[in-house]
């Protein structure tokens, strides 16, 4: 559990790997065995004898003054500044804040059983199905931290980011522990593993549902080697890695995990894998398909639309085999499960209108949906609403522009995350690659309104995919995050008004 440990404790375990430059300044001996009460890398939140991080591309040095005026007793830094407080320099700020969150939180980590799922696609969903699962086994709700929202025994919050900082992530372990929780599912982002987010972190078991072109920028990675290479540093985090054997680059995936160490599991449609799955029916009540583990044959169903979910839950399932979770909670647990803001449906009192909310924000899961939609929905319009972030991701742009001008009837542009960037300026670049494909569209900021115009004009008899944002209450705009409706409230709303003007029509 989390102790006080003294600072000296935290200089050692800096020192001892490797951490610690040569240069950095000795620490004077009345305050090497002072009991650390906080760890924080933001100076607001400093209290009692600190140890304050420096780190992050907008840092100032006033922070630091702040927290040290707050009872910052040492910093970490890969900078010495000129201030009156002891100073620990490091060679790399985010290998030592991830170290040094670990036994500030007495390692509670290694208390939980731990499943970490990453992919370009469908973390969430498959996060879901294995919460769902391990809901029913457990006497206790498990942990999930993901990017629709957190829960760890004492928060419960929407999430901003997919995973978090290692301050955050070992405080959120803590919790659950502290909270009588067993097991914690989490989505790990390659930026986490890039940049050691989840460094020192043992998962008991990992899935790896795939890979695509997404996240290329200069502030993310820097080509596509640099995101698979951040990707598979998931395999050295893990007992049991759980690979998906559809994956593009399977070949190099599957060569990365062995020579780590880790237990595999494959999942998939080939007879070869570990959890094979045959049989795949979408039936009026939901979608079945039979799997083969090592231990058992049984088919198993889900609820949630769109059939490329039907991979989410062999992720799932590979997971529950590789932690020893019972057959029967599996099938239960992926038959009630729901992700917020992923593929829900809402429908017109008429029928006319389906209107499908989903995160789905890059090439292969929009390309996913679109194929799902044409399965489901045959011969409907397909309109859809979108945006891309300001700032990264930029490829994003070209490949969301002619995924949905290939596939839609008609596109609404709208604001997603602008950021510092002006939408005006990202619309346009969109708007660029739609053009290509001949699909008209239209561009309007406002996302209530692009929403509105989507249920209430281009004719009815139409699917609506409103993309990218879910059920998030936030959007960002310049460097502040303004609260606003979120596409479910949207979708709720102009249907419940599109339905009482059809009803008044018939008056």
């Amino acid at each position: 559990m989390k102790t006080n440990h003294a600072l000296s404790e935290y200089i050692s375990l800096l020192g001892d790997n490797g951490l610690i430059l040569p240069s950095s300044p000795s620490v004077p001996e009345s305050i090497i065995n002072t009991p650390i009460e906080c760890l924080s890398c933001d100076n607001r939140q400093v209290s009692g004898a600190a140890i304050f991080v420096c780190k992050g591309a907008r840092f100032k040095t006033e922070y630091l003054s702040d927290a040290i005026r707050r009872g910052a007793v040492v910093y970490v830094s890969e900078t010495q500044y000129d201030e009156d407080c002891p100073c620990l320099l490091v060679s790399d700020i985010r290998r030592a804040m991830a170290l040094l969150s670990i036994l500030f939180f007495g390692d509670a980590g290694s208390r939980l059983t731990t499943v970490g799922i990453t992919g370009t696609k469908g973390k969430s969903t498959t996060a879901y199905y294995m919460k769902s699962i391990l809901d029913g086994y457990l006497d206790k709700e498990s942990a999930i931290l993901s990017s629709i929202d957190n829960y760890d025994g004492v928060i419960r919050e929407e999430s901003h980011l997919t995973t978090p900082e290692p301050i955050d992530l070992h405080r959120h372990f803590f919790n659950a522990v502290e909270s009588g929780i067993s097991h914690l599912v989490m989505e790990v982002s390659s930026q986490a593993l890039k940049y050691d987010r989840v460094y020192g972190t043992v998962f008991n078991a990992v899935c790896f549902n795939n890979i695509g072109t997404d996240h290329i920028s200069p502030i993310e990675h820097t080509d596509f080697d640099d995101y698979l290479e951040s990707k598979m540093k998931i395999f050295d985090l893990c007992e049991v890695a759980c690979v998906n054997s559809s994956s593009d680059y399977y070949d190099r995936i599957i060569e990365r995990a062995r020579n780590s160490g880790c237990g595999l599991l494959t999942f998939g449609f080939n007879k070869s894998d570990d959890i094979y799955c045959y049989g795949v029916e979408k039936r009026t009540d939901g979608i079945y398909f039979t799997v083969r583990t090592p231990d058992y044959t049984k088919e198993f169903s889900i609820t949630m639309p769109g059939m490329f979910n039907v991979e989410n839950a062999l992720s799932a399932i590979a997971a529950c085999c590789a932690i020893g979770i019972p057959e029967q909670y599996v099938a239960e647990g992926l038959r009630v499960a729901r992700a917020a803001g992923r593929m829900e449906v809402f429908d017109s009192e008429d029928g006319r209108i389906n209107v499908i909310v989903d995160y789905a924000h890059n090439r292969m899961s929009f390309d996913a949906l679109y194929n799902s939609v044409a399965a489901e929905y045959p011969g409907k319009k397909i309109i859809t609403v979108f945006g891309c972030p300001g700032g990264k991701a930029f490829l994003r742009r070209r490949d969301l522009g002619e995924s949905a001008g290939e596939h839609s009837d008609y596109i609404i542009l709208t604001e997603e995350d602008s950021g510092e960037e002006p939408f005006d300026n990202i619309a346009a670049d969109i708007a660029s690659f739609v053009r290509e494909t001949g699909c008209e569209y239209s561009i309007v900021e406002n996302r209530g309104e692009a929403i509105r115009e989507a249920i209430e004009e281009h004719g009815d008899d139409k699917v609506i995919l409103i993309t990218g944002k879910g059920r998030e209450t936030r959007q960002k705009r310049g460097t502040l995050y303004i609260d606003t409706p979120s596409d479910v409230q949207y979708a709720e709303e102009f249907l419940t008004e599109y339905d009482a003007a059809v009803k008044a029509s018939l008056l």
